[in-house]
């Protein structure tokens, strides 16, 4: 792919040679004023675009506005958070290929596999949005004469989601479109070495969370290590999803069992 090819994919994913890598929805991108990351073509070593990255404190600013956030997604029928995502997977249709180029760019896999992998995020927006429609619960008889008992599952909260490089869209679609079709809130920390393709598919989320007037559902802290260990460390995040290697793995899973969260 030459410059001028590159310069065209970026532009249509509204990608600038250097962007604000943190977001708590439509029109909410935040300046941490920290050194900007640089993405690299690993194919022939030269810069793509740069990144600036999340600070802890502009990482606390996201979790109080996915808190916000969940406040109020919580409380919408499941059936139309499910349409949302829904349309969230109609627009990354709509970008199926160009996503699949900045994967192959940014990443290094060949083109084929990162269209497949941006066609399994619409594959999993459409899953989600049936399964908002199924989120049953038992009803059971009860002792009591006139009564009946029954179950119902309730969103959980803010979520972390902490996604490694080799699979930059599909792991964190696996679990924000489920996450959000149950009624919860999600914070993305992305692989450093991949940062423009969570910018490109954060702007998408943006403009689907714009049209039903909501922020704070899809959310994005770009950043190295030290965001990642305020996300497995945070006890407003219930549940963190963690994919990367077994050794960080097992830290994660440590750390958020040691405050009684899940993983």
């Amino acid at each position: 792919m030459n410059e001028k090819t590159t310069a065209s994919l970026l532009a249509r994913l509204n990608i600038a040679p250097v962007n604000r890598g943190v977001c708590t929805g439509p029109e909410a991108w935040l300046d941490s004023g920290a050194t900007p990351i640089t993405s690299w073509n690993p194919t022939t070593g030269a810069p793509i675009a740069q990144v600036v990255p999340a600070t802890p404190d502009i990482y606390d600013r996201v979790v109080s506005e996915a808190e916000a956030g969940f406040a109020a997604w919580r409380d919408w029928p499941a059936p139309r958070r499910g349409l949302l995502v829904r349309d969230l997977g109609v627009a990354t249709r709509e970008a199926l290929e160009p996503l699949g180029e900045l994967i192959s760019l940014e990443m290094g896999k060949i083109r084929a596999e990162g269209i497949g992998e941006v066609q399994e995020m619409i594959d999993i927006c459409d899953f989600a949005t049936g399964l908002s429609r199924q989120l049953y619960g038992l009803t059971m008889h009860s002792e009591r004469p006139g009564h009946r008992m029954y179950e119902q599952w309730h969103p959980l909260g803010p979520i972390g989601v902490i996604t490694a490089f080799n699979f930059p869209i599909a792991v964190w679609s696996w679990n924000a479109a489920i996450a959000a079709a149950c009624g919860d809130t999600v914070i993305w920390k992305p692989s450093e070495l991949t940062p423009l393709t969570a910018v490109a598919l954060q702007h998408i989320a943006n403009r689907v969370m714009a049209d039903y007037g909501v922020s704070g559902v899809f959310n994005l802290a770009v950043g190295g290590p030290e965001i990642g260990r305020l996300i497995a460390n945070d006890s407003r995040l219930p549940l963190v999803s963690f994919t990367g290697s077994t050794k960080v793995g097992r830290t994660v899973a440590q750390t958020v069992a040691g405050r009684l969260g899940r993983t």
